[in-house]
């Protein structure tokens, strides 16, 4: 009894923690918006990070909600809190794109919502409540492995030009707290949906803070905004 309460509060710990530590990445594309309003211009950033962290939110936040996997809450509210902000992101990259930018992006954002209504739809009435949950975990796994290109992306810049000035310290180390966290609660929820992914997010996570490490030392830090890629 005493470890059952125990290993819940530990992963109830683990969860929050992902939340918070999730929040700051979600925050951290707020300069590079500031920047695109300024400017009334998105210049040359790309909108396909933030199509994919939507996307991405919105299947972790299904997979998160308790007719498709019970008892990982958690999961749903981080991915509730960061799916408003990437559609925020999304209205304010459509709002001072160039038409033909604008036309891709809102296409974009329509199939999107059609993908999400879809998986909704078919698992909702379609599955059964166990292949509902594996459907769906295994949608989510493969989003977030998909996010994955992001950091791999901003750490092969970083060698080619041999400067950090694309990965901020506070952005490496929040991607590898936020997937330790997820990873730890998945390991104490005994859900391989939660803990495999995260669980390589956590080893590319420290792949970044030693890369930086390595670089920062050996070059020193930069002084340019991160690439809007780096917070997918």
């Amino acid at each position: 009894m005493f470890s059952t309460v125990l290993s819940s509060g530990c992963s109830d710990a683990a969860g929050l923690a992902g939340n918070l530590f999730a929040f700051v990445l979600f925050v951290s594309p707020i300069p590079t918006f500031r920047r695109i309003i300024r400017n009334q211009s998105t210049e040359q950033f790309s909108e396909l990070p933030c199509i994919y962290a939507l996307l991405n939110c919105l299947i972790c936040l299904w997979y998160g909600m308790p007719f498709v996997t019970p008892g990982v809450i958690l999961v749903a509210t981080v991915n509730s809190i960061g799916a408003a902000f990437q559609f925020i992101y999304a209205i304010i990259f459509i709002i001072y794109a160039d038409k033909s930018k604008k036309l891709r992006m809102s296409a974009l954002l329509m199939a999107v919502f059609a993908f999400f209504g879809m998986v909704v739809f078919v698992s909702l009435r379609f599955l059964e409540t166990h292949l509902r949950q594996m459907v769906v975990g295994y949608l989510s796994v493969f989003s977030l492995i998909s996010m994955f290109a992001s950091p791999l992306f901003i750490i092969n810049l970083v060698i080619k030009t041999q400067s950090v000035e694309y990965m901020p310290f506070y952005l490496s180390l929040s991607t590898f707290l936020t997937s330790l966290s997820f990873s730890t609660y998945g390991v104490l929820k005994f859900d391989p949906f939660l803990y495999v992914p995260n669980g390589i997010g956590t080893i590319l996570g420290i792949v970044q803070l030693a890369i930086y490490y390595y670089y920062s030392n050996k070059y020193g830090e930069g002084s340019r905004e991160p690439l809007l890629a780096s917070y997918a």
